[in-house]
């Protein structure tokens, strides 16, 4: 946990946002009592639906020929 005083919240709030996002906590001290505390947000994960996977997949592939022949096919023209 980061510790700063008022005086250098203010001048630093956005660096410390910054650090909260990243996952850090950081106290706000006056007088050298902690009197705010800047944590971050949990945000909550989203399920993905097994079928809008399989859609997305399925968009990707070129139709009718295997993947490993897609990749081949990729590099090899990439090369010459």
């Amino acid at each position: 946990m980061v510790t700063v005083t008022l005086a250098d919240a203010k001048t630093q709030l956005s660096a410390l946002v910054e650090r909260a996002a990243r996952g850090e906590t950081v106290q706000i001290t006056r007088c050298g009592k902690p009197v705010a505390q800047i944590t971050p947000i949990e945000a909550p994960r989203k399920r993905i639906s097994l079928e809008e996977l399989r859609a997305f997949t399925d968009s990707l592939r070129i139709k009718g020929e295997p993947e490993p022949n897609q990749v081949r096919r990729m590099r090899d023209g990439d090369r010459y």
